[in-house]
């Protein structure tokens, strides 16, 4: 009785081995990395691109492979992580082969982020990571507002506008900001006449883009702006909380 007693207690002493996971998807791969670092076993390639990962540093030190059944097969996850989109032809051939595959969602407000974080977080066995980056989304979001009655257009490249119901728009309402875009395209002109009291921009890159170009146009040069980094908005996330801060400012 005794040696099967001490048996159990080695048993019970002995962390599991951590899981093996891929991720094959940019807003997985920030989940995995902030959640569960250890069980990485490799990114996408899009988890390095400063530009729109907000975990590029940390994914610089990590193997990455692209979306390809068998060299996803080869790295023997215990688990595929995907977005709810693409790639469909490899994770349907992964499942076939035996291989545990989840795919998740593109959170559109803070709401979803705080559901989808802690999803993650309890099937990769690390809700109190998930609580921690929850907390610090929320310490972000109780910054006060940006003033009163004012209406902000985020605009994107080629004139697109954030309209309701998208991420960006769950991000200027949490920065006090009333969000005057349709999800359309607006022209300079439309865009110089409705004078919205904020732009809201991405950070622009570090070379001239003709998608870009009407952001210059001196009809525009007497509307405040800020920027945000687009990888702040390229996934919901809780970093996403970070943007909002930068609009309350």
């Amino acid at each position: 009785m005794r040696a099967l007693l001490a048996a159990l207690l080695l048993v019970v002493a002995v962390p599991a081995e951590a899981a093996r996971v891929v991720s094959l998807n940019l807003c997985t791969d920030e989940f995995l990395v902030l959640l569960a670092p250890e069980q990485v076993v490799a990114l996408s390639p899009l988890a390095r691109d400063p530009s729109l990962s907000v975990v590029a540093a940390q994914a610089a030190l990590l193997p990455w492979v692209r979306a390809d059944a068998e060299a996803v097969i080869a790295l023997r996850p215990d688990l595929v992580l995907a977005a709810s989109y693409g790639a469909r032809a490899t994770l349907d051939a992964l499942q076939r082969r035996g291989l545990r595959v989840e795919r998740t969602t593109l959170p559109d407000g803070f709401e979803a982020i705080r559901a989808e974080t802690r999803r993650l977080a309890a099937l990769l066995g690390e809700t109190k990571r998930g609580e921690a980056l929850l907390a610090d989304m929320d310490r972000r979001l109780a910054v006060p507002p940006h003033r009163p009655a004012a209406t902000a257009i985020a605009l994107e490249a080629r004139g697109w506008t954030a309209g309701p119901g998208s991420l960006t728009d769950a991000v200027l309402r949490a920065g006090g900001l009333g969000n005057g875009g349709s999800g359309g395209q607006m022209g300079l002109e439309t865009l110089a006449t409705r004078k919205p009291d904020l732009l809201v921009v991405s950070t622009p890159p570090d070379y001239p883009a003709l998608a870009t170009e009407m952001l210059r146009h001196p009809a525009l040069a007497g509307i405040p702006r800020r920027e945000v980094p687009p990888a702040l908005l390229a996934c919901g996330g809780p970093w996403t909380a970070h943007a909002v801060e930068l609009l309350a400012r």
